[in-house]
């Protein structure tokens, strides 16, 4: 009886990663922004990896008979890089002035519904010029 209350459990961690893996990479691939591809696979893949690295643990650990720590350790630094590193792009992203809209692989640039990064430099970097500029002209 244990044995299919721990198998049905982990067949439930393995679906759980298994839809949040696919909602998080769905939402890189469909989101038009920037930061919202940002967060899609930061949030929703890192949980379902989670789950799958949990589901995983508990596997083995019940059939192995011995606790098994490495997938937890796996799952804690993943927890713990994966909303650095997103806030690390993102930092950059605002930095380099990104608006947030990128060119979409599949539409190319002056396309009709394109609505990417415009090119040259950044807005730190224009704003600079434009106050130059202006300091030229007085």
């Amino acid at each position: 009886m244990m044995a299919l209350v721990i198998e049905a459990l982990i067949a439930l961690l393995i679906l759980t990663g298994a839809f949040f893996t696919l909602a998080g990479s769905t939402a890189l691939v469909r989101f038009p922004d920037f930061f919202l591809r940002l967060h899609g696979p930061t949030k929703a893949t890192t949980l379902g990896a989670g789950a799958l690295l949990l589901a995983v643990a508990l596997y083995f650990s019940w059939h192995d008979g011995q606790l098994r720590v490495q997938e937890v350790l796996i799952m804690l630094f993943l927890f713990m890089t994966a909303p650095v590193s997103a806030h690390l792009l993102a930092k950059a992203a605002l930095h380099l002035g990104t608006r947030g809209q990128v060119e979409l692989p599949r539409k190319r640039a002056g396309a009709a519904g394109w609505h990417g990064v415009p090119s040259g430099r950044s807005r730190s970097s224009r704003r600079d010029a434009a106050s130059t500029s202006a300091m030229k002209k007085t």
